[in-house]
């Protein structure tokens, strides 16, 4: 049983939880299973108030059992590998993008985040040959620019427009269209998105921050029940359809001034893996191109590993084929 404890989710101030406790309800279990109406008139609290916070409450805390043998034959049978066509960042990853997970990339403004995501959709889609959705809320994705990344790998105009046929932009710039998106995706079950037999593997938003951050706060309670909303959305899809999530994500600086991925510990629990990128350090390379990655959520590699790499890698000549070949995707 889980005690309720003051600010365990927006709304749920020091007084209602002892509002709460003097109407004998004092654990998760018991606020989310009480009449809330009979409750908001004995604590002198909103109904709506009441019912946002057992939302969250309800995301936070709702477990679904599974069996081993069950959990196993899921990982046989979807996991897929994805290179992301950096090695320095598939060597992060323990080798590349896993289908069937979120990945998070979180960064302060400039870090690269975007160009990551543009570079990752770039590969997947040329040389995996496969179907990538993007979903873009900041407007910061342009054909142009896609298609610039591609001419740098391929000189074959056919190619090049095989490879932009199977990038999939979706442009949403509020949460409620973000949620509507994921929503038809899933209902659609991916069909309409897949061109030419090539099947989607990946889902890349840049960024959920954006979209969700001014949502929060306390005087937006319905922001958090928002977000948890998409997260099981999103890890939904990702694993019912065995594809692999690549999500971006502000910062913030904690009390002691130190960096860490905005949206707070609810939606910590929701990447399976975070990156966190930042600019080069002083005595490694002046060039701006160049960038951090510190891997700050795993299950596979140690944590706090830290890698320097170039941003403009995908967009290089290919003077070495045989590069592209040390990450090919691969299946679990």
């Amino acid at each position: 049983m889980v005690i309720l404890r003051a600010h365990m989710c927006p709304g749920l101030e020091l007084q209602l939880v002892r509002d709460l406790r003097a109407a004998d309800i004092s654990t998760v279990e018991e606020l989310v299973s009480t009449d809330l109406e009979v409750l908001a008139q004995k604590c002198s609290v909103s109904y709506k108030a009441l019912l946002a916070i057992r939302r969250v409450l309800l995301a936070q805390h709702t477990a679904f059992p599974v069996s081993g043998a069950d959990l196993y034959e899921d990982l046989l049978n979807s996991t897929a590998i994805l290179s992301t066509g950096h090695p320095r960042l598939d060597e992060l990853l323990d080798s590349g993008l896993y289908t069937g997970e979120l990945t998070e990339l979180s960064g302060g403004p400039g870090t690269g985040k975007s160009q990551v995501c543009f570079g990752v959709a770039v590969h997947i889609a040329l040389h995996l040959k496969h179907a990538v959705i993007f979903i873009d809320t900041t407007g910061g994705i342009t054909g142009s620019r896609l298609q610039q990344m591609i001419q740098t790998e391929s000189s074959s105009l056919e190619e090049q427009m095989a490879t932009l046929q199977r990038i999939h932009v979706f442009r949403v710039f509020d949460v409620f269209s973000l949620l509507d998106c994921v929503c038809s995706l899933r209902r659609s079950g991916l069909q309409p998105v897949s061109v030419g037999g090539a099947c989607v593997r990946a889902i890349i938003i840049d960024s959920v921050s954006a979209v969700v951050s001014p949502l929060l706060g306390s005087r937006h309670t319905e922001g958090m029940s928002l977000m948890m909303q998409l997260a099981v959305l999103l890890k939904a899809l990702v694993k019912d359809f065995s594809v692999a999530a690549l999500v971006t994500n502000h910062v913030t600086r904690s009390v002691g001034g130190a960096v860490r991925p905005a949206l707070g510990v609810s939606w910590s629990h929701v990447p399976r893996t975070r990156l966190l990128l930042e600019g080069p350090s002083q005595s490694a390379h002046s060039l701006s191109s160049w960038r951090s990655a510190t891997l700050i959520k795993s299950s596979r590699q140690p944590c706090h590993m830290r890698v320097e790499f170039d941003l403009s890698w995908w967009s290089r000549s290919q003077e070495a084929p045989s590069a592209k070949r040390k990450h090919p995707e691969t299946t679990g």
